[in-house]
């Protein structure tokens, strides 16, 4: 090989790489900054947002299907897209059945919102500060310059296939769609807050409203922590997890942003509560309902209920259980081929067929075959024991219960497994028919009312009076006034 032609080789990658980076830098009318985002056009950010969209919503629990909230969430952010520097094309607004407290964009103006995170705003201006915010991080092309610079980073590689002769494909899309809900850089957020309070400002809403939803996350996954027995622990989890933000900043860049704007700013809390007054709070019908230990679900026609001191999680794929002991457990569903074996082949051929079961028997549960099995598997917090159930709930339908113990902790669970296994059964149709959501109800507060007061119409058998604080964003001890109309969860 021509040794002047091997010392060039790095020069010729620092050339490439110099013109690349150069190429694909320009300047962002949103942020005023230069960008690298020469590996993701607009046009293939919308193609991206496009592909994914319905895989996002079918992720996420599917579209809350309100019309009027429907209407209303595509209005308010419409409005603040019109203030922003990119008015066109439209973007895509989603509010998802989902009841967690979540919201993110995607490429191509593809903005969601759970109706979560709708019951926890407590003004119009608070939601428009989420929308805004994630409406930043599409004008400032946060996607579009993180995927661009990790392709840069293997630009070098790149060029050295070119050289020798074997070409390395590139598939910026590819790159994109599993980067587009991952967390940004805390310098991103901050951009993105700064943009969000700037079209906050110019829609008319007070930019502090920001901040207050800021702190209102923050006492809910405090909360959140303190029921699931983890108080103390994780706290940056929740949405600051995926979006890395510091209150203190948001705050200064929302003063600085009112200060300029006068005094004529808005909150709505009045409009806001109106539209959300009757929303689905907690589980949907199509997710089933966890009312304390106990599971049912209405469409499927089936209940059962946990141990106790296990508290229930639901979501799309499974209902898990935690005991603060490091007890566990998750029922889910299977549609297996050849569903018309035995259930104990299906159990140690199908579902678990490299677990060396120490034991399989078949059972009958409320007049349903079923097997069940246990062995022992490693995890990554050790040896654990495990019992496995499989119910036959009909011709095609599989139920399934997995229950995971430290060995120490086995025979203090095997009695209250038992119990839970046989208490899975099918509802009637009455019975099916009865259950319904937990929904978001507006009341006025009246004379003489307090927060201990109206936290026993909360439809919870515990927390009441912090989970009524914290939905409302009431500070520890703040009292309410006569007049104020507030949020309970109602059956």
């Amino acid at each position: 090989m021509n040794r002047r032609f091997l010392i060039s080789l790095p020069v010729l990658i620092g050339l490439a790489l110099g013109a690349v980076t150069l190429a694909g830098c320009s300047t962002n009318p949103a942020t005023g900054k230069q960008s690298f985002t020469g590996f993701m056009s607009p046009a293939e950010e919308r193609s991206i947002g496009a592909k994914e969209h319905p895989k996002l919503v079918k992720a996420f629990g599917g579209e809350y299907r309100d019309p009027v909230l429907k209407r209303y969430l595509d209005g308010l952010g419409l409005l603040l897209q019109s203030t922003s520097e990119q008015p066109k094309p439209p973007f895509t607004f989603t509010l998802l059945d989902s009841p967690a407290i979540n919201a993110f964009a995607v490429p191509g103006g593809y903005v969601y919102i759970t109706r979560g995170l709708m019951a926890l705003a407590n003004d119009e201006a608070e939601l428009a500060g989420v929308v805004a915010h994630e409406i930043g991080h599409v004008t400032a092309r946060h996607t579009a310059e993180r995927v661009s610079r990790g392709m840069l980073a293997n630009i070098g590689a790149a060029v050295l296939g070119v050289v020798v002769g074997q070409p390395l494909l590139s598939n910026a899309a590819r790159l994109a769609a599993g980067a587009y809900i991952q967390g940004y850089s805390r310098d991103q957020e901050f951009e993105a807050d700064q943009l969000g309070v700037r079209y906050l400002t110019r829609a008319g809403f007070d930019p502090q409203a920001m901040a207050s939803f800021l702190g209102g996350m923050g006492a809910e996954h405090q909360l959140a922590q303190k029921i699931a027995g983890k108080e103390g622990r994780d706290a940056a989890g929740g949405l600051f997890a995926s979006h890395p933000r510091t209150a203190a900043r948001v705050e200064k860049a929302a003063a600085s942003a009112r200060a300029g704007a006068g005094t004529s700013l808005a909150r709505d809390r009045d409009i806001y509560l109106n539209q959300i007054d009757g929303m689905v709070y907690g589980d949907s019908p199509d997710q089933g309902y966890i009312r304390g230990r106990e599971f049912d679900h209405a469409g499927l026609k089936f209940r059962f209920t946990a141990p106790p001191g296990f508290r229930l999680h639901n979501s799309e794929t499974a209902v898990l259980g935690e005991n603060s002991g490091g007890a566990v457990l998750r029922f889910d569903s299977d549609k297996p081929k050849g569903a018309s074996g035995s259930m104990e082949t299906y159990l140690t051929r199908q579902w678990a067929k490299g677990l060396r079961f120490t034991g399989v028997e078949s059972i009958t549960i409320n007049g349903m075959d079923a097997a069940t099995g246990s062995g022992t598997i490693s995890t990554d917090n050790g040896r654990r024991d495990v019992r496995l159930v499989a119910i036959r709930f009909a011709r095609d339908q599989i139920y399934r219960f997995l229950f995971l113990t430290p060995s120490d902790q086995t025979s203090r669970f095997d009695e209250d497994f038992r119990r839970t296994t046989f208490s899975f059964r099918r509802l009637s149709t009455a019975e099916a028919a009865a259950l319904q959501p937990r929904r978001l109800r507006i009341v006025t507060v009246r004379a003489g009312d307090t927060a201990e007061t109206l936290s026993r119409s909360m439809a919870f058998d515990d927390f009441q009076v912090e989970r009524f604080r914290v939905l409302n964003g009431l500070r520890p001890g703040e009292p309410l006034s006569p007049g104020q109309r507030v949020k309970i969860v109602s059956e």
